[in-house]
């Protein structure tokens, strides 16, 4: 059982929540702050009668317009109803889990005016696997993620859909089911659950941890590949990084040397004096991956351990502010850089498979014993190559781009959701590619023979032949590049 307290978590923390099917409660400093927080403002609407936005006013360019006392509750049901807008893909359950994570988070901090059972709601829907249907388009990402966090919130008022057991069916259900009565939202509690980045910072958190995981994996891939080209080890050495003083390269070059360490092929003679900047660049492009996915995680571990929603309560300043926490610019602008860093390791794995069927070093064309009469390993190269090109079109940013909306009130926005949906394709293509990549180093390496490798790229190879088999003749290829992709995902 997690805990959810004033600690703060890491990315790699909430991750394995999800990942190891936990459950999770509030802790009882939690539910303190939150019903402190709920009595100050139930205090504070019942003695105040001036205008305090989306409390006791209309929403967006609506700010000006006065609700009366007894309408503050159908307000703030009206906004969620209203704003589940969303359209396109539903997006993963895993992703789900970890907006329902998140926003509980977010409002365990007690500046957001909720009631108490209406996080406690929240952790009973993800404590039962009940996840609502969320649909990948319609949030702009400022005033938050309100259309994708609209859908995360009907089920708390009985309304919209949800899937349990993998079946999808009417949040109505959930009264019948479990016995639990629709939330009865008070003020402020709607905007409280629409406005926050809780859909950009599920994307960030898993991506960023499918970022680190995958650049592990791709480092490894790397060295089959290097040592399957009989490539030299001099620009692995710790000296020309440390005089360039770079973290990631530095970091990435030790790897590559730790996987490659004791191979056969590595010290043999060398007829040739350089190798391509797909191979003697390594550590340079992977390194500089490395550093961008360092940044993008600080930037989402911060934004996880804090209150995004509007406005802001502070109980012991008695004060509420106005303010734009919900504003995705930094998780925006971080995930076209993410985005942007993996794409580099799809571009430069895309070479190396290019030179690896290109004939050379003592390799067959295509990595075929009879090349001709087979066409061997031609195909996955331009498939590689069709995927890293559909990543460059990814990567246009979606952080410089803004529309006015809101009749001019939210004059500017991230744009971060689609920044979002894009780095996951991004990840994705990526994965794909390392996938393609990973199946010619292992059959370049047979050419290589009766020479090994060292211990850890041969117990790669090993264990990746029991999944994806030696190509001999021309076998319907997508099937293996499909095999290679699954072993990736779950090895």
């Amino acid at each position: 059982m997690f805990e959810i307290n004033n600690e703060a978590i890491t990315i790699n923390q909430v991750m394995d929540v999800i990942l190891s099917g936990q459950k999770i409660k509030l802790s009882d400093e939690a539910c303190a702050r939150i019903q402190k927080c709920r009595d100050y403002l139930d205090q504070k609407m019942a003695n105040h009668d001036d205008p305090i936005y989306g409390i006791n006013t209309g929403f967006g360019s609506l700010h000006n317009t006065k609700i009366s006392k007894d309408s503050l509750g159908k307000l703030q049901e009206n906004l969620v109803k209203s704003h589940a807008c969303g359209m396109g893909d539903e997006i993963r359950p895993e992703l789900v889990k970890l907006m329902l994570f998140l926003k509980i988070q977010g409002l365990s901090y007690g500046h957001s005016g909720v009631q108490l059972q209406t996080v406690q709601r929240l952790v009973d829907f993800f404590n039962n696997d009940i996840l609502p249907i969320v649909y990948e388009l319609g949030s702009l990402g400022a005033s938050g993620d309100l259309s994708p966090l609209a859908h995360l919130s009907l089920p708390l008022i009985g309304m919209g859909e949800v899937r349990i057991d993998g079946e999808k069916v009417d949040a109505a259900i959930l009264q019948d089911k479990y016995g639990w009565n629709p939330i009865e939202l008070k003020s402020k509690e709607g905007l409280a659950l629409l406005n926050g980045t809780q859909f950009m910072s599920a994307f960030g958190v898993y991506n960023v941890y499918k970022a680190e995981n995958l650049l592990k994996q791709i480092n490894l891939i790397a060295s089959m590949s290097l040592d399957a080209f009989d490539g030299r080890l001099e620009p692995f050495s710790d000296l020309p990084h440390l005089v360039r003083k770079q973290t990631g390269q530095l970091v990435v070059a030790r790897e590559i040397r730790a996987n490659i360490e004791g191979s056969e092929i590595a010290v043999q003679s060398k007829k040739h004096v350089q190798d391509p900047y797909s191979f003697r660049c390594i550590p340079q492009v992977h390194g500089a991956t490395y550093d961008a996915i360092q940044y993008v995680k600080q930037v989402f571990e911060t934004e996880i351990n804090s209150v995004t929603d509007n406005p802001t309560i502070f109980p012991d300043e008695d004060q509420i502010i106005s303010a734009g926490n919900f504003h995705g610019q930094p998780l925006a602008i971080s995930m076209d850089f993410l985005a942007i860093a993996l794409a580099e390791l799809g571009s430069i794995s895309e070479r190396r498979i290019y030179k690896l069927v290109n004939g050379e070093r003592g390799l067959p064309p295509f990595l075929v014993a009879k090349p001709g009469l087979n066409s061997g390993f031609m195909i996955p190269q331009y498939t590689a190559a069709s995927v890293v090109s559909q990543n460059k079109q990814l990567c246009t940013p979606a952080s410089v781009d803004t529309i006015d909306s809101s009749n001019g009130q939210e004059d500017h926005v991230s744009m971060g959701a689609n920044a979002a949906t894009k780095l996951n394709k991004v990840t994705d293509n990526v994965q794909k590619i390392a996938a393609i990549e990973a199946m010619c180093a292992a059959q370049a390496l047979e050419f290589r023979r009766p020479l090994k490798s060292s211990d850890k790229v041969e117990s790669f190879y090993n264990n990746y032949r029991k999944a994806v088999k030696p190509v001999v003749d021309d076998d319907i290829m997508y099937l293996n590049m499909k095999s290679s992709k699954e072993y990736l995902e779950i090895n």
